[in-house]
């Protein structure tokens, strides 16, 4: 075993790039192999309406995360926007561990704070009441209960909805606000944070309570794969490009 931890998200897998599928796949064979730990932070997928739904590209990933495990390297999911709905029948059967949507670690001695990042973009109100809505328990339980047809369609829907809304806002809007990272961080007693969602791949950083701290934004897979790699032994992070 090795002395690493990854940290990927926004992968956005889906049938129509199978690129992005196979880049993901080499990843896991070369990179991530005997590491100590995966830490998926959301948007894994680019739609999931529910663990019945059964695809190959789903059994291909279900079986690459398995094997891995089998390994010995620990496999942590946090869910997205665009993934919501990973359940309880995916992470046994990917062997893998859900995480909620805020989850403190510790890489080194350092308290850190990982989440998926949409709650951050406090502007995005239009966003945040379809999250709401979204994560209602009844909502998600009377969507699991139509036909995986019916649930396609109502995906569709959603994302020519997400995608319109994405092209109509302004990207300051669709940012995180910076009160409230200080608040999320305040809260959980971290002076770092690493997230996903926004697809401004970056590190800042800035003073809380008069004090350093460090907020680490992760790429997106658009073009290539790319993955925070953390090294426990000289307590360093770098960003690894995946191609």
């Amino acid at each position: 075993m090795t002395n690493s931890i990854f940290f990927i998200a926004d992968l956005h897998l889906d049938d129509s790039r199978p690129d992005i599928v196979s880049i993901f796949l080499k990843f896991l064979h070369q990179n991530v192999v005997h590491s100590k730990a995966l830490y998926i932070l959301g948007d894994f997928f680019e739609t999931w309406i529910g663990d019945d739904h059964d695809t190959p590209l789903h059994h291909s990933i279900i079986c690459a995360l398995r094997n891995l495990r089998a390994q010995g390297t620990l496999i942590y999911i946090m869910r997205g926007n665009r993934d919501f709905l990973l359940g309880k029948q995916f992470m046994r059967q990917a062997s893998c561990q859900l995480l909620p949507d805020e989850h403190v670690i510790f890489l080194g001695n350092q308290r850190t704070l990982l989440m998926h990042g949409d709650t951050l973009c406090t502007k995005d109100i239009k966003y945040l009441q379809f999250r709401k809505r979204a994560h209602n328990f009844f909502v998600q339980k009377l969507f699991l209960l139509k036909s995986l047809s019916k649930r396609k369609q109502i995906a569709q829907q959603a994302r020519k909805m997400s995608y319109d809304h994405v092209s109509s806002t302004t990207p300051e809007i669709m940012d995180v606000t910076q009160e409230e990272v200080e608040r999320v961080m305040t809260h959980h007693h971290v002076a770092h944070l690493i997230h996903g969602h926004t697809h401004r791949p970056e590190v800042h950083h800035f003073i809380l309570h008069e004090k350093p701290a460090t907020r680490t934004v992760l790429a997106p897979w658009h073009d290539h794969g790319s993955a925070l790699r953390y090294d426990e032994e000289r307590d360093t992070q770098e960003f690894l490009k995946i191609t």
